[in-house]
C-alpha cells in the first residue's frame, strides 16, 4: 500500500516535473517538493513576451503546438486551467534554400506529370503506413520503449479511442523499430512519406533521419498525429505554452522552488536521500524517502552519487544540439506566414535555417518571428554555434527577410535519445530495470520522445506504477 505521507523530491520544474507533481497530488500525496535552478517553469516551453505595437503578447521558444493525441498535455491543462481554445492559427508555407517560395504539395501549381505522380505515390505511401502500423506493427503506439527491442509493447495507449489505458503484449515486428527512421521507410517500402514526417519532426530539431531511431519517430509523430500535423489542425496557447505548467504549478500544494540547484545527490542505502540544494538563502540538505528526475539524466551523473549501473547507462545518452533565436525586421518587412526550408534539412546543411515561425497573423510583416537550426548529425562535426547563428541570418536574408535584430537566442539541451545500436542492444529494459532502485525514479524526455506530450505522459506513467 503507497506511503502517501513519504516526503518526494523532483528534481526540475519543466513538464515532466509540474505533471509528475499533478499526478502525485491526484493520488493523494502531499508531502513533494520540486526544484527547479531557473526563475521560471516550463523548461524549454517557455514563452516570452514582445511588445509590438505598442502591445505585450507571447512568442514561442521551445513548444509551439499540439493536436487532439496530447492527451496527457490536457489533463495538465484542465488541472491548472489553461486552455489551446484561444491560440492563433498555425500557417505555413515552403520555400527551397535559394529563397524561393515552392509548392511541393501543389498539384496545380508548378504543374508536371513527374510531380503529381509523385504526389499520387506519396499518397499511397501514406496509407500504407497507416495500414501497416496498425497491424505489422501494432502496439507501437503507445507512450514510451519498454520491451521494443525484444519485440514487446507496455505502456499508456495514445490511441484515440483507448488512450492513456495501460496496453501490453508481444509483436516480434516491433524489433524494427530500432532501425533508423530512413531504413525502416526502405524495409517497407514506404520511403516517400519522409517528406511528410520530415516537417514536423527534422525542422524542430529531432534529428535526421538516417541517424533516429525510428521509434522515436514514430511514437512521437504516430498516424494520427501526423495526418494532425499535415492538415493543420492543430493547438496553441495565446498565452504561450508555458502558462500551461505556470498554471498547473499555481494549483500544486507545493508550487516549485524557482533559482533553486539541486548541487549534490547522496543515497545511502538503508537511509534517507539527501539532497543538497542550493539557493538565494544559501546551501543547505534536506532529507526525502523517494526522488524522482525530470532532468537530463546525463548530467546527473555529474552531482550525484551515480552507480556503475547508472554511469554505464546514462553515459550513452545523446542529445541535439538546436539553436534559435527571435529575429526582428524592418517595419513591414518580415514573414507574413511561416516557412518551411526542405533543402536545409539535411545532414550536408546542418546548420542552416529550416524553418521559421509567424505566430501572430493580424502583425503581418512587423511579427518577430522564430527562426530555426539543427547543427549536429552523429558522426559529423558539429558546426560552431556562431557560424549556425551567421547562417540562419543568410538564409533569412535570401528568404527576403534580413534580421534587423535578434531579440532572444538560444541552444538548449534537445531531445535526448540513443543510438539505434544502444536502442536494439535494450537500452530502455536495462533503465526499466533499475526504477526504483535506491528509492530513485526516472522520468522526463529521455523516457519516451522530447515533446511536452510524451514528457507528461511519462510522468503519469512513473507515479501510476510506483506511487
Amino acid at each position: 500500500m503507497a506511503n502517501l505521507n513519504e516526503r518526494i523530491c523532483i528534481i526540475g520544474g519543466g513538464p515532466a516535473g509540474i505533471s509528475a507533481a499533478m499526478y502525485l497530488q491526484k493520488k493523494g500525496y502531499k508531502n513533494f517538493e520540486i526544484y527547479e535552478k531557473l526563475n521560471k517553469v516550463g523548461g524549454k516551453s517557455y514563452s516570452p513576451k514582445i511588445k509590438v505595437n505598442g502591445e505585450e503578447r507571447t512568442y514561442e521558444t521551445g513548444a509551439i503546438m499540439g493536436a487532439l493525441t496530447y492527451w496527457a498535455v490536457s489533463e495538465v491543462e484542465e488541472f491548472g486551467g489553461a486552455t489551446h481554445l484561444d491560440g492563433p492559427n498555425m500557417r505555413r508555407m515552403y520555400r527551397d534554400s535559394s529563397g524561393k517560395e515552392i509548392h511541393p504539395f501543389e498539384p496545380k501549381i508548378d504543374f508536371s506529370f513527374k510531380k503529381l505522380f509523385g504526389l499520387l505515390k506519396l499518397k499511397k505511401q501514406m496509407k500504407k503506413l497507416v495500414k501497416i502500423m496498425n497491424t505489422k506493427y501494432k502496439g507501437y503506439d503507445c507512450y514510451g520503449h519498454r520491451g521494443v527491442a525484444q519485440g514487446k509493447f507496455d505502456g499508456l495507449s495514445k490511441e484515440v479511442p483507448n488512450h492513456l489505458q495501460r496496453i501490453t503484449g508481444e509483436n516480434p515486428n516491433l524489433k524494427d523499430l530500432a532501425l533508423p527512421f530512413s531504413e525502416f521507410c526502405k524495409l517497407n517500402k514506404v520511403e516517400e512519406v519522409m517528406r511528410i514526417w520530415i516537417g514536423p519532426y527534422t525542422s524542430f530539431g529531432y534529428g535526421y533521419f538516417d541517424e533516429i531511431p525510428a521509434a522515436y519517430v514514430m511514437k512521437y509523430l504516430d498516424t494520427t498525429t501526423a495526418i494532425e500535423f499535415v492538415n493543420m489542425r492543430l493547438w496553441t496557447w495565446k498565452e504561450g505554452t508555458q502558462s500551461i505548467y505556470v498554471k498547473a504549478n499555481e494549483k500544486l500544494l507545493h508550487p516549485a522552488h524557482l533559482n533553486t540547484e539541486v548541487v549534490k545527490v547522496e543515497r545511502p542505502e538503508g537511509k534517507k536521500i539527501k539532497v543538497t540544494i542550493k539557493d538565494e538563502k544559501g546551501t543547505r540538505v534536506e532529507e526525502f524517502d523517494k526522488l524522482i528526475i525530470t532532468t537530463p539524466l546525463d548530467r546527473f551523473l555529474n552531482y550525484s552519487d551515480a552507480r556503475d549501473d547508472e554511469k554505464e547507462l546514462f553515459s550513452k545518452i545523446v542529445h541535439e544540439e538546436y539553436v534559435d533565436y527571435i529575429a526582428k525586421f524592418d517595419k513591414d518587412k518580415g514573414p507574413t506566414i511561416s516557412g518551411y526550408i526542405f533543402d536545409n534539412m539535411t545532414p550536408e546543411t546542418r546548420g542552416h535555417a529550416m524553418v521559421y515561425y509567424h505566430r501572430w497573423e493580424d502583425l503581418k510583416g512587423n511579427c518577430p518571428s522564430v527562426v530555426y537550426a539543427l547543427r549536429n548529425h552523429e558522426g559529423m562535426e558539429s558546426i560552431p554555434y556562431e557560424d549556425t547563428i551567421r547562417m540562419m541570418g543568410e538564409d533569412m536574408a535570401k528568404c527576403g527577410f534580413p534580421v534587423k535584430e535578434r531579440l532572444y537566442e538560444q541552444e538548449t539541451y534537445y531531445c535526448p535519445h540513443v543510438s539505434c545500436k544502444d536502442y536494439a542492444d535494450g537500452w530502455y529494459d536495462k533503465l526499466e530495470a533499475i526504477q526504483g532502485k535506491g528509492n530513485t525514479y526516472y522520468a522526463g524526455e529521455i523516457l519516451s520522445f522530447g515533446d511536452m506530450e510524451d514528457t507528461c505522459a511519462s510522468s503519469k506513467d512513473i507515479v501510476e506504477r510506483f506511487f
